[in-house]
């Protein structure tokens, strides 16, 4: 995965930005501190793709079939706790702690109503928006990702860093 653009965003404005379009959202507590959430959006053609190229030969698959099977839903959230760990791992180690996460959750809707229902009224404060692009196989596939942590936390975390 390769970040391409970072921009801190208000939450509002994320909600504008992702609009009502029905999108794959993969998205992960951070379940201790700078606590919050992440998520990641990708347009369905693109987590199929993604899911095609995890699964292979090893499973059901159908590149022109509405909707996912089962195994393309698993190996899309696989595919979110892989890009996870790496991108929390960045950040435990910067910030010299450790961040467990929870389990993937697997959505398909409107942008707006995911982060919606991340971060419910939360509406004074900023997040992180991550422009992104997965390598995979021989195509390349944008991926929007935002992070919602708990910014109080997120910035007593930093103050701790000793230069």
């Amino acid at each position: 995965m390769e970040i391409t653009k970072i921009n801190f965003i208000d939450i509002p404005d994320i909600k504008t930005h992702v609009g009502d379009e029905k999108q794959i959202g993969i998205s992960i507590e951070m379940v201790e501190k700078p606590h919050g959430h992440i998520l990641f959006l990708f347009n369905a053609a693109s987590a199929k793709d993604l899911a095609t190229g995890m699964i292979g030969d090893m499973g059901e698959t159908d590149p022109n079939a509405n909707g996912f099977t089962d195994m393309e839903r698993s190996a899309i959230q696989e595919i979110g706790n892989i890009m996870t760990s790496g991108f929390i791992d960045g950040w435990a180690n910067v910030l010299d702690t450790t961040i467990d996460i929870s389990t993937p959750n697997f959505t398909f809707g409107p942008g707006s109503g995911m982060v919606d229902q991340l971060v419910g009224d939360r509406d004074n404060e900023m997040a992180l928006m991550f422009d992104s692009r997965v390598h995979a196989l021989e195509s390349d596939i944008n991926v929007k990702v935002y992070t919602f942590p708990e910014l109080e936390e997120l910035v007593d975390l930093m103050q701790e860093i000793e230069v």
